[in-house]
This record gives C-alpha cells, sequence and structure tokens, in this order.
C-alpha cells in the first residue's frame, strides 16, 4: 500500500484577481506561498448583490485590496472564518474596518495554546483571542441574500475548525484546511488532535457534495474518494508508525525518518507533531503505552 494519497497540484489563478467557480462563488488567491500555504491562502467571495467573504487571509493590504476591488459596489456584510490560524484571519481587522461586516466563526476555544518554536510553520497558531460577532456552532446557517452556508463543526487541524456546505444546485463545501487536494493537512499537538480529525473525515463520507473548495490549492472534483483516500493514509501512517515501536524504535525522534524517508528538512517539526498525534491516538487507543504525555523522547513501547 502507499505511502501517500495522489495528490493535484495543479491550479490556475492570478495574484489578486478573482476566479469564478460558481454562479455566485469567487476565489482569491493571497500572495503568501509556502510549505504549508502552498500558492497561498484561498480567500473565497460568495453572493450576487451582497457578498460574504470567507477567509480573509494573512495580514496584506494588497490583499485586502483586492477583496475591496472585486466586490466594486456590491456591499460585504459578511467575514466567515473556517478557523483561527494566522494565514487565514490576520487580515480580518483590516477587511472589518473597510466594511463593517459582521465576522461569523466557532465558538471561542478554550483549549492549550501552541507555541510558535513548536508550531509547523513556526508562525501559526489559533487565536485564542479572536471572539467573532457571531458565534457559530454545528449545524448552523448563515443567512446570506442570495443564498446559506451551513456549518459543520470539524476540528482536528485545529480545534476551532468549520467546514461550510453553500446552498444551491452546486452543493459545494468550503472544506478549509480539513481537505484539501494538493496535500494531507496538518494535524498537530497540542492544537491539533488525531482522533477528532478521523472523526471529522468520517462525517464528509455521509455528505453528497460535488465539489470541495479548499483553503488552499484547487478545487477538489472527486471529495468522496479523496476523503477515503485520506482515512486510508491516516491508518497506514499510524500502522506505520505502531510497527516502528514494535520494532523498538521507541522515540518520535527516532520514528520519524522511519515513516518520513526522503524528507524536507523545512517539513521535520511538523512531520515529529504528526507522529506525536499519531502516537497520542494510538496511546488512547491503549495500542502504545507511555511515563507521560508523549514527546520527542520519551520512551514508548506497544502494549
Amino acid at each position: 500500500m502507499s505511502d501517500s494519497p495522489t495528490f493535484n497540484r495543479d491550479m490556475t489563478f492570478v495574484y489578486g484577481e478573482p476566479t469564478p467557480i460558481g454562479a455566485a462563488l469567487s476565489r482569491i488567491v493571497a500572495d503568501n506561498p509556502g510549505p504549508f500555504t502552498f500558492k497561498g491562502t484561498n480567500t473565497y467571495l460568495i453572493g450576487k448583490r451582497s457578498l460574504a467573504v470567507v477567509d480573509p487571509g494573512p495580514d496584506s493590504p494588497t490583499h485586502t485590496e483586492a477583496i475591496l476591488r472585486a466586490a466594486g459596489d456590491r456591499p460585504i456584510t459578511h467575514i466567515v472564518v473556517t478557523h483561527t490560524h494566522r494565514d487565514h484571519v490576520d487580515g480580518l481587522p483590516r477587511l472589518k474596518a473597510a466594511t463593517g461586516a459582521v465576522t461569523c466563526a466557532f465558538a471561542p476555544v478554550r483549549a492549550n495554546r501552541g507555541t510558535l518554536g513548536a508550531s509547523p510553520s513556526g508562525s501559526e497558531f489559533v487565536d485564542l483571542d479572536f471572539t467573532p460577532d457571531l458565534a457559530v456552532g454545528h449545524g448552523d446557517r448563515i443567512e446570506l441574500a442570495d443564498c446559506a452556508l451551513t456549518a459543520l463543526h470539524t476540528p482536528g487541524h485545529a480545534p476551532d475548525h468549520l467546514c461550510f456546505a453553500v446552498a444551491g444546485p452546486d452543493a459545494m463545501l468550503l472544506s478549509g484546511d480539513h481537505v484539501m487536494g494538493w496535500n494531507t493537512s496538518v494535524v498537530a499537538p497540542p492544537e491539533g488532535r488525531m482522533a477528532d480529525y478521523l472523526a471529522s473525515l468520517e462525517l464528509l463520507l455521509g455528505r453528497d457534495d460535488r465539489l470541495f473548495l479548499p483553503g488552499h490549492g484547487g478545487r477538489i472534483r472527486d471529495p468522496q474518494r479523496t476523503v477515503r483516500a485520506y482515512l486510508v493514509h491516516r491508518r497506514w501512517r499510524e500502522q506505520a508508525i505502531l510497527d516502528a515501536i514494535r520494532a523498538g524504535h521507541s522515540t518520535i525522534r527516532t520514528i520519524v525518518p522511519i515513516v518520513y524517508r526522503g524528507l524536507d528538512p523545512r517539513l521535520s517539526t511538523a512531520a515529529a507533531l504528526s507522529v506525536q498525534a499519531h502516537v497520542e491516538h494510538l496511546i488512547e487507543r491503549r495500542l502504545v503505552a507511555s511515563s507521560g504525555p508523549p514527546t520527542l523522547d520519551l520512551e514508548l513501547s506497544a502494549v
């Protein structure tokens, strides 16, 4: 079995220019490419008479200006957030100041904040201080002038992560960083939790969305197949980690090169945290034991 799904990294766009996706939906890609953001953060504009902006993106005057330019004379009434990682929300204050729009996001999360030194990118963590104007929970609807968005709480990548189903014949789901076509999502403790992530993937299997629109990368045209492939991938990775522990590789530091061969050094922290998330899940399932919360060098043993 392959250790990775098949990724689609094809994406046609011009920075700062809206790309139409549906009759009332377009995408603008922020110019913040990187190993964790791919080509950049996707901002979506939804509506005809008025607009909701989903994920205003990084702290970039140029990106905010591109959003306002694309809106034209249509008022932006809502700013919707899939999750509060910085590449998705740092541009929110500037856009709100320019529009007065209502901010909509998951209710504030009271959880352990990650540290910049331990975060996968060295700059990304959930903003625990952000409080939306409208707190949105699982199943809640955000009513817009032309359509409605239905929230699905999908924790795992982040505890406050939401996907949004777009009502209408197109059957599209704004999947944020939960499901992306160019790469798998980073699940990094303490904010990321593998058990939650797997359950959130399972949640999407029962849906009939025609299209996923992710927070990074191009549209996903076969969403159910993609979700199934990502579940298989995570199960394979977890089994590989368990096999490594049974073979005597008893710390996360020694497991990483076993299950991530040829790893880009820029992704070493993300890989270690991903292994930690899987180890935590194995401990929860009583397949692995440790003397405390797993760290890079804490001894692990198979049960």
